[in-house]
């Protein structure tokens, strides 16, 4: 088998080459097998959330048809920024394998510390204005209605 981390390193290159996103790559493992590899494709998909983590996650949970990732690792060949990383908590990954610091990624432009210092203010203090409340009766009568159904949670 082929070290994961080489496969999200190839594959990081394939995205480079073909201009679809930025150096970044990821690999999915689960008792040792490869479930998913995939790459950055921002600008191919002109979607934001389309990062090497995600795109993988995605492929992954695909193939293994569930949205638990429970048992499986993450290669990356970055450390993951904010929206992936809760990506991976949502997965529930077991365990990320990071090639280099978000510092690295940070210096070649991809610099993510304004996300990060905004998630640690207070919703009312975020940069992008979030007003809570709107239609919050209707909103919470979802709950009540999912819960009553005793819809499934992930």
């Amino acid at each position: 088998m082929k070290s994961p981390m080489l496969l999200a390193i190839e594959s990081a290159r394939e995205g480079i080459r073909k201009g679809q996103g930025g150096p970044f790559g990821a690999c999915i493992v689960k008792r040792g097998r490869i479930i998913a590899a995939a790459h950055n494709t921002v600008l191919r998909d002109h979607d934001p959330t389309c990062h090497a983590e995600i795109n993988a996650i995605r492929l992954a949970c695909r193939k293994l048809k569930t949205h638990d990732l429970s048992g499986c690792f993450l290669y990356a060949t970055a450390e993951p920024c904010p929206m992936c990383l809760s990506a991976i908590y949502w997965a529930r990954i077991s365990a990320v394998h990071v090639g280099v610091p978000i510092r690295v990624a940070a210096n070649a432009g991809f610099d993510d510390s304004l996300i990060r210092q905004n998630l640690k203010r207070p919703p009312s203090r975020h940069l992008i204005p979030m007003r809570t409340g709107v239609m919050a009766a209707a909103c919470r009568k979802l709950f009540k209605e999912w819960k009553e159904l005793e819809g499934v949670l992930y």
